[in-house]
């Protein structure tokens, strides 16, 4: 697929859990991106992902492409900024689903009445998530040095990144 044609956005559901834990389980043992490596389960996709603000699936004839989920970064006096979660399986990379992903979640945290997002852990390494978020606005306003151990670099820096909705 080089086009989003055959894609299609569609909020998660339960029935969607076994599929979401599988995707969730992949990228996470792949160490390059997401800090989780113990209690991958159901009930981390219950209440992390299901009950996220927004959560969603990209899908491909029935198939499950990559998710997000987005929400406030802070309580109270904070919320009106949201975070997110992406994460595209192997299988759908380089392909345009991070893209669509992305911009869809900014539509929507916008639209949820949101003002600005902020990605607290962009791994330094991470080129191709670093060059998507840049090409869409975002821009790194502080970076945490050594925040990540990862299976391949060993520590690495983390940015964070912020744009205005």
């Amino acid at each position: 697929m080089t086009s989003n044609d055959k894609m299609e956005m569609r909020p998660a559901t339960r029935d969607d859990a076994g599929a979401m834990l599988g995707l969730l389980q992949a990228v996470c043992a792949e160490g390059s991106a997401l800090p989780f490596v113990d209690g991958i389960d159901d009930h981390k996709i219950d209440q992390v992902w299901l009950g996220a603000r927004g959560c969603v699936l990209a899908c491909d004839g029935g198939g499950v492409l990559g998710m997000y989920r987005y929400g406030p970064a802070m309580p109270g006096r904070g919320s009106h900024i949201a975070t997110a979660t992406f994460l595209v399986g192997e299988h759908a990379r380089n392909r345009g689903v991070g893209r669509a992903l992305v911009e869809h979640c900014m539509r929507s945290a916008q639209a949820a009445g949101f003002r600005a997002m902020q990605f607290n852990q962009v791994l330094g390494c991470n080129l191709p998530a670093l060059a998507l978020y840049r090409s869409l606005g975002f821009a790194v306003i502080g970076t945490v040095p050594d925040a990540f151990d990862h299976i391949r670099h060993g520590y690495v820096d983390a940015h964070i990144m912020y744009r205005a909705l």
